[in-house]
């Protein structure tokens, strides 16, 4: 149950980081909508570091190994997901083989 008596700083903050973390569905709701598929935007990744790691931060304030344990990997998964965007936004925006210097043209 949720300690209205502890510092009202520490629960706006947690309150901030769940409304972060929770936002991101509807930022991916909402970008799914408008490509009439199944998208995920970048912008969802950011979204989920920062919820998970003020989430994380205020678990450790209010001292919950359980929730403790349950935000501590997730930072480290987002920002690989970002990292494998950025490769495949890179190789998509690469020329594709040059030909070979010296080379004939037909």
């Amino acid at each position: 149950m949720l300690d209205w008596s502890d510092d009202p700083y520490w629960l706006v903050f947690g309150l901030l980081g769940n409304l972060a973390f929770a936002s991101r569905f509807l930022v991916q709701w909402i970008a799914s909508e408008r490509a009439g598929e199944s998208v995920v935007p970048l912008v969802f990744w950011h979204l989920s570091i920062v919820g998970s790691l003020v989430l994380l931060v205020y678990a450790i304030h209010v001292e919950s190994p359980v929730f403790t344990l349950a935000y501590l990997p997730n930072a480290f998964v987002y920002v690989r997901n970002i990292a494998l965007v950025k490769r495949k936004e890179r190789e998509l925006l690469s020329p594709g083989p040059q030909p070979e210097p010296g080379g004939t043209s037909r």
